[in-house]
């Protein structure tokens, strides 16, 4: 089982699908629909007005626990944050992108190591 902790649809194409079309259905193998709430990585501001601006990157926020059998699709700077410590992260990889280099979908999924 995939769920999807980003805040969007994930739409996986197969291999062949070209980019630069803005049609999304040629080749689409799948939509993956986002979960209510997204994870995230909380951040603390240490300083006030200072350019540029200092920012601490914390711990995962609405990450739920390793289950079995289950993978999470997450942004790439959640599963950096933790690609020592949860195998079960994926995310979206080999993007697919519109006429105007939107990225409207992937070719497929990776796990950071």
């Amino acid at each position: 089982m995939i769920l999807n902790l980003t805040p969007h649809p994930i739409r996986l194409y197969a291999a062949e699908r070209e980019d630069g079309i803005d049609d999304l259905e040629p080749h689409l193998r799948e939509v993956i629909e986002p979960e209510a709430t997204p994870a995230r990585l909380a951040t603390i501001e240490l300083g006030g007005g200072m350019w540029p601006e200092l920012v601490e990157f914390g711990h995962a926020q609405n990450l739920p626990p390793k289950r079995d059998g289950v993978h999470y699709i997450v942004s790439l700077v959640v599963a950096l944050a933790l690609a020592d410590r949860r195998p079960d992260l994926l995310v979206p990889y080999r993007e697919v992108r519109n006429a105007s280099g939107t990225v409207i979908g992937c070719r497929s999924l990776a796990q950071p190591v």
